[in-house]
């Protein structure tokens, strides 16, 4: 069971209906045209070509429904078939993936299969989508379109560092204590309006490319403050800074 052999059966007929219903958008003019003006004998002509064609694509539209309607969506999700096809492109597009069905991560975004309700989550977005081609492609526009903000690794370092001060303050805590990045978040984002324009998917985002940037030697901030990152990547945690 392949969605892409669905839209080849789709795209003549759509392709018909569209040219069907330009047609008749261009006889109803006319014949507005032609009752205001009192031309009868073109009038007649015009309404007999809608007619036929209003037919043609009323049948046009039943082969359309008749393949939509013999697709099970709900097979399609359950056998496995919508989350190996997936897979597959994200494979041919170099897209990383972790997890398996029903839950999945292409970074920063946790993916989760609805086979009940046959659709697809993006983090907590509910995408009504079974072309695995169509997802896959709406992944990668929101990988790129993070990877296109400004982004100025040490100055987000500061930032950071600032609200792992505020952070000890508030819990008492000794400085050089660990601090999850999940807190550092909401003390850097304190409105509910500021999260809307930065979401957490934007500051996982900000701080996989400051890893890459400590990675490659970068491990102060501007003020010359050091910082670490914890041992593992699902503890969501930051060694201290310095």
């Amino acid at each position: 069971m392949n969605y892409e052999d669905l839209y080849q059966s789709l795209f003549p007929d759509e392709k018909t209906a569209k040219e069907y219903i330009t047609s008749i958008q261009n006889l109803s003019k006319k014949i507005t045209k032609e009752t205001e003006s009192g031309d009868l004998k073109y009038l007649a002509r015009d309404l007999d070509n809608l007619a036929q064609t209003t037919a043609a694509l009323s049948e046009t539209i039943e082969r359309l429904q008749s393949y939509v309607g013999a697709f099970d969506s709900r097979a399609y999700f359950e056998s496995g078939d919508f989350a190996s096809q997936m897979l597959d492109i994200c494979r041919e597009q170099d897209l990383d993936v972790q997890g398996e069905f029903p839950v999945y991560e292409m970074f920063p975004y946790r993916i989760r299969l609805d086979v009940e309700n046959q659709d697809v989550y993006m983090d907590k977005k509910r995408i009504q989508c079974i072309r695995p081609s169509s997802f896959v492609n709406t992944v990668k526009a929101g990988q790129e379109k993070l990877q296109k903000a400004h982004f100025n690794a040490q100055s987000f370092a500061g930032e950071l560092a600032d609200a792992y001060d505020t952070a000890i303050m508030k819990q008492n805590r000794q400085p050089g204590s660990d601090m999850y990045l999940t807190t550092l978040y909401k003390l850097m984002t304190p409105m509910s309006r500021f999260r809307k324009d930065y979401n957490q998917q934007n500051f996982s985002f900000d701080i996989a490319r400051l890893y890459a940037e400590f990675m490659n030697g970068m491990n102060e901030t501007k003020t010359g403050r050091h910082f670490d990152f914890g041992p593992a990547r699902n503890n969501k945690k930051s060694s201290p800074y310095s």
